[in-house]
């Protein structure tokens, strides 16, 4: 399996052959640089890890400076590990959108757009209690009852309770290509891709 890093642009939409409206998402498919090749004698496994996205040095660890350096490149964003690369990649060479082809597909993981602490009705849909009539006080968005009283005394794990929303790992796969801009590394994905614009995604292929 191969893959490359990338970035969120935003969505837009083209009309496709047959004159069908496409909703798209504009995606910067790199250009990543090869920062570290594991193989089963050093590290117990084979992987290459890529690199993407511009870093201040004075920004950066001094142990991710040096590590950047025996690439021969500079402090990079984001580094992630792909397994089973289809190309035979060497410490420092750059990978771009030119791996993927028009009319192709690709599986996208990132992470969706946190919501912060949301309550029940935007965060699992609850319709509320009743009308706001007949003596309620600011009920018309409460969870109500949570079902526990003497007897079970405690509330059971997995209930629907307001908390914490978005910001997990989002994979969707079966992205197809539909264009491909390689001087720009630029790819336009028929579908939604997790995440808001500017948003770190992993491309899959």
């Amino acid at each position: 399996m191969s893959g490359l890093i990338g970035r969120k642009i935003g969505m837009t939409s083209l009309f496709d052959e047959a004159g069908n409206l496409l909703g798209c998402t504009v995606v910067e498919a790199g250009p990543c640089v090869v920062s570290q090749v594991k193989t089963k004698e050093k590290d117990g496994y084979s992987a290459i890890q890529l690199a993407f996205g511009e870093r201040k040095e004075k920004s950066a660890p001094a142990a991710a400076i040096g590590h950047f350096k025996k690439a021969g490149t500079t402090p990079k964003v984001k580094t992630h590990e792909f397994k089973e690369f289809t190309e035979e990649l060497k410490l420092g060479d750059t990978v771009s959108s030119d791996m993927f082809v028009e009319g192709g597909f690709v599986t996208v993981t990132s992470a969706s757009k946190g919501k912060g602490f949301q309550g029940v009705v935007k965060r699992h849909g609850f319709s509320g209690v009743g009308e706001g009539t007949h003596g309620q006080h600011d009920r018309s968005r409460a969870p109500g009852s949570l079902g526990g009283s003497s007897y079970p005394a405690r509330v059971f794990k997995g209930l629907r309770m307001a908390g914490r929303m978005g910001g997990n790992q989002i994979t969707t796969e079966n992205l197809r290509i539909v264009k491909i801009d390689k001087e720009k590394n630029l790819m336009v994905l028929h579908g939604a891709v997790p995440g808001p614009k500017g948003a770190t995604i992993i491309i899959w292929a």
